[in-house]
């Protein structure tokens, strides 16, 4: 039996585009001489569709997709994920469904039963679970089929289950020969591993052969990484999709050879991918072929500079450089050396004489070395991102926010400065994770694309007299081992104490994180590209309005 992998990038909303990569792929599969093809949940529509999921006409019209590609199936299987009507009156009006195709005919749905409501899944708010099996039986196989989370309940997989019942398993109990799985799963850190991991442990385990075919592509801040795979009865994983690439591949399930691009995952490799991946779908599905960012001399604007030029052609990144009275000579220097080095044109917009004339007319005093005067420094931050806002307007470029976590985090930003624009790049990286990235661009170049001068250089915003970002925060190795803990391992206080971390620094750090000041700065960030669990962006939601204070225990 000849199996395809249907890994396509879909556009939420895109129906008549996502039909097309549909079809095509069905004829690469015939061409292929394939006896079944499986593509990604909600391949149709989009799985990151939200709320148009309630909406009454895009409801009424779910079948149309479907018509379209039922012809195109003679002579093929295909396994397709889209939503369906409940039909029912009251309650949840759809089904997220795989669809199911032979030879020209629409044999039936799978629709899942088990619903995520954590993260960035908001599965119940759009659709009715399913309670019932379904299996097909084609040319003497029995197929079962199902969607994403029904197949990520294994028990002898997790140390912890979300739910009581494991449909795959019940599947593979009524007598299934393959198991065919269509999925919607984020890329984060370990996730591509991970899922290796649990296909290869239930196909050995279970002797089953196993179809798992991920989405890829960026939608919002949300990147898809594909990485799907067949394994085979004996838990090999026999054909393995590119990460972050569209992929449409054939092969053969009794082959018994492993493929030797069987993916785990360098971190910083991975991480590079996705961001990259995350800006170009996200200016190409909103129509910017152009983006522009404020270069400052720092890591973080020197790291979204070489991601964004890979991403979109350096010819088509605008980095614009915007010295203040504080900045240093290096500072400029620093960046013609970045951006020679990557091709990219620069400009020059100083703000010193816009900073000199509102510091006159708000009647405010320029920044002191140790002094505060915190009006003076944001505005600085201010009138930056007028001038590239005003730039993107001219020009219909796309900008880019330069900020990271860490300083997201604890609210070391500037509200409508630094934290504008259309997409947030490192808004999910930690800081010390941007130095990892940046030091593993040039190894991978194999020559120093960042200049050495950036990532040596000592952190600093450049708002004032010889401030660097250590006067107000605590060391960035210090302060993100604490912030990694909290947020993507969601541990209280005392089990990030406990694992070796000062309790002082803890508590202060989850306060500022918490503080209504901060949580208010980043409901008005752009999308956030999002590379880990639990992260900055859609899937965390916190009061701005709260008295909430975390203390410790006597």
């Amino acid at each position: 039996m000849k199996v395809t992998i249907g890994q396509i990038n879909t556009t939420n909303g895109d129906i008549d585009g996502n039909v097309a990569k549909i079809l095509q792929a069905i004829e690469k599969a015939k061409d292929d001489g394939s006896d079944i093809i499986v593509f990604p949940e909600v391949a149709t529509h989009g799985y990151t569709s939200f709320d148009w999921f309630l909406d009454k006409d895009i409801i009424e019209t779910v079948e149309k997709p479907l018509e379209k590609i039922v012809g195109a199936t003679k002579g093929i299987t295909a396994v397709v994920g889209t939503i369906r009507k409940t039909g029912d009156a009251n309650g949840r009006q759809l089904f997220n469904s795989a669809a199911v195709f032979h030879d020209g005919k629409l044999l039936g749905f799978a629709d899942k039963t088990l619903l995520p409501e954590y993260d960035v899944f908001d599965d119940p708010r759009y659709f009715k679970p399913s309670d019932v099996r379904k299996m097909f039986e084609i040319n003497g196989q029995k197929i079962g089929v199902v969607v994403c989370e029904d197949f990520w309940n294994d028990k002898t997989f997790w140390t912890e289950r979300l739910y009581e019942i494991d449909p795959a398993d019940e599947l593979i109990m009524q007598g299934a020969d393959l198991i065919v799985s269509l999925n919607a799963s984020p890329y984060n850190k370990g996730k591509i591993k991970l899922r290796c991991d649990m296909v290869a442990h239930r196909a050995h385990l279970q002797k089953k052969p196993i179809i798992f075919v991920n989405l890829i592509g960026g939608n919002d801040g949300i990147v898809f990484d594909g990485a799907s795979l067949v394994a085979d009865e004996e838990g090999d994983i026999i054909l393995q999709a590119k990460a972050f690439e569209e992929f449409i591949e054939t092969v053969e399930l009794d082959v018994h050879k492993p493929d030797s691009r069987r993916i785990t995952g360098d971190e910083c490799e991975t991480i590079r991918k996705a961001l990259v991946l995350g800006i170009k779908d996200y200016a190409a599905k909103n129509r910017f072929s152009k983006a522009v960012l404020g270069l400052s001399g720092g890591i973080d604007s020197a790291l979204v500079a070489a991601l964004a030029c890979e991403a979109l052609g350096a010819e088509n990144v605008l980095s614009v450089m915007m010295p203040s009275p504080f900045s240093s000579e290096g500072s400029i220097k620093h960046s013609e050396t970045l951006a020679k080095n990557l091709g990219m044109p620069t400009r020059l917009e100083p703000i010193s004489g816009a900073f000199e004339v509102l510091l006159q007319q708000m009647n405010l005093h320029k920044p002191t070395h140790g002094g505060e005067n915190l009006a003076a420094e944001n505005m600085q931050s201010r009138l930056r991102g007028v001038i590239l806002m005003t730039i993107s307007n001219a020009e219909g470029r796309l900008v880019l926010a330069t900020g990271n976590k860490s300083e997201l985090a604890v609210g070391y930003c500037t509200l409508y400065g630094d934290t504008n624009g259309g997409l947030a790049v490192l808004g999910d990286v930690l800081k010390t994770e941007v130095y990892q990235i940046a030091r593993h661009i040039n190894e991978s170049a194999g020559r120093e694309i960042i200049p050495n001068s950036i990532i040596d250089k000592k952190p600093s915003a450049e708002l004032a007299p010889n401030q660097f970002d250590q006067d107000s925060l605590p060391p960035y190795d210090s302060m993100d081992a604490v912030l990694k803990l909290y947020f993507e391992q969601k541990l209280s206080p005392e089990e990030i104490i406990n694992e070796g971390n000062n309790a002082k620094l803890v508590y202060d750090l989850l306060n500022k994180v918490e503080s209504p000041a901060n949580e208010f700065k980043r409901r008005q960030l752009p999308p956030t590209l999002i590379i880990s669990r639990n992260a900055i962006g859609i899937g965390r939601r916190r009061p701005v309005t709260h008295k909430y204070r975390r203390n410790p225990k006597n």
